[in-house]
């Protein structure tokens, strides 16, 4: 440890850790470079890409805007937390049916988000859905399977007979 050095204690996919990070160090670099969570992507580190978005405290955020030492006693999410070794989560399932990737660079930062909108346990319509997605950016898909993908995980995640479309099938 050195002066300009802060010692972060968090929680990073359920786990305890503590580590140190330079004062000026980004918390996407202190995730990658110092705590070895690489998926975690870092695109334009200046919070307009929204490769780097990961979720702390339960709200998604674009961690290159953040200082290490801002995690310091957070809980703390990445794209590493959603799959059980092997086995691909529910969303990243969903991404994979509808063709919601290609390079996969901007992957984790649109899985991130939508963890987070399930979090919310909100309905959401397509229009809202790509408004929520608007923050991270894509360049190889158009975001139409990006968009099915989080609809469908969205609706997955609604209790049955909740969402509009299941209630009125269920009627008939």
């Amino acid at each position: 440890m050195t002066l300009n050095e802060n010692e972060i204690t968090l929680t990073i996919n359920g786990e305890s850790m503590r580590a140190w990070a330079p004062s000026r160090m980004h918390a996407a670099d202190f995730l990658r470079q110092r705590l070895g969570y690489t998926g975690t992507h870092v695109g334009c580190e200046q919070g307009v890409c929204g490769m780097c978005t990961v979720m702390v405290d339960g709200q998604a955020v674009k961690s290159c805007l953040m200082l290490a030492a801002q995690l310091d006693g957070a809980e703390v999410r990445t794209v590493e937390s959603l799959a059980e070794g092997e086995n691909l989560s529910a969303l990243q399932q969903s991404f994979k049916r509808h063709h919601g990737l290609q390079c996969g660079f901007c992957t984790p930062g649109f899985l991130m988000l939508a963890s987070s909108l399930a979090a919310r346990g909100e309905t959401m319509s397509r229009e809202q859905i790509r408004d929520e997605i608007s923050g991270v950016l894509c360049r190889c898909t158009g975001y139409e399977g990006i968009v099915r993908a989080v609809e469908e995980y969205l609706q997955l995640q609604q209790p049955k007979g909740s969402h509009p479309q299941q209630a009125e099938e269920a009627s008939r």
